[in-house]
């Protein structure tokens, strides 16, 4: 797919990976970039540089009435990032309760399906377009340090493949995007080296640009963790396994 001249649709657009979307879909010719965040006013850094390309949209991607608004708003979206996450770094039996377990699925899993069924039209009658699926490294394995935030990437992950194969009679590109701890304020919970945000997307828009209908492993450091999964599995989740909550 090229991104020149594309309709993208970034959710989640002020967070660190977010930012990076949006700043690189605009050097590579984007025509317009859809900003989409839960509170409007967190929108105003990205709008202050002037670039008429950007559109604000508010947009919690749980809220069912405020996706169908969203498409009504951009009817012409070509390019949907479903971005938008989030992460409690909770145990799954030292948590509280499960409230966060909940909000991670409903972010992490549950938004991304709701985006993409609703704008999967929208993607048909362009031609096809792409999604592109912000995942994890813990879409493969599981860390008990966040334990149901990894249990929702990897939902995730599954929900990816499945699109991809129910929206290829469409042409609909579907990438999924397996990346390491990146230098974001949810990544900062996570232990260093990380990865910078733009290594993550300039891979991904490699991949959406180079038509990968696949998962790709953004950044050096996840292709250096994949390889220690690809590896040895077991040892690499006996690795992450020792990553236990904080009590």
């Amino acid at each position: 797919m090229d991104i020149s001249g594309s309709v993208a649709l970034v959710t989640g657009a002020p967070g660190g990976i977010g930012r990076a979307f949006v700043s690189e879909l605009l050097k590579r010719g984007a025509a317009k970039v859809y900003i989409a965040a839960r509170d409007a006013a967190s929108l105003s850094d990205l709008m202050a540089g002037g670039d008429e390309r950007l559109v604000p949209l508010t947009l919690d991607v749980t809220d069912l009435a405020q996706v169908e608004a969203a498409v009504a708003a951009a009817p012409d979206v070509t390019f949907l990032i479903n971005n938008a996450g989030f992460a409690a770094f909770e145990g799954a039996i030292s948590a509280p309760d499960l409230s966060s377990a909940r909000r991670e699925m409903d972010v992490n899993y549950f938004g991304a399906l709701a985006l993409t069924r609703a704008f999967s039209p929208i993607l048909a009658a362009s031609g096809g377009g792409a999604v592109l699926n912000m995942l994890s490294m813990v879409s493969l394995v599981s860390l008990p340090m966040a334990a149901t935030y990894s249990a929702s990437k990897a939902a995730g992950l599954s929900l990816t493949r499945s699109i991809r194969a129910e929206l290829s009679a469409q042409g609909t590109l579907v990438v999924g995007v397996l990346a390491a701890q990146t230098e974001t304020p949810m990544g900062a919970r996570l232990p260093e080296p990380r990865l910078t945000p733009e290594e993550v997307v300039s891979d991904s828009l490699d991949a959406i640009q180079a038509d990968q209908n696949d998962e790709v492993v953004a950044g050096a450091l996840s292709r250096g963790a994949y390889a220690a999964f690809t590896a040895d599995p077991k040892a690499f989740q006996a690795k992450m396994s020792a990553r236990l909550p904080q009590r």
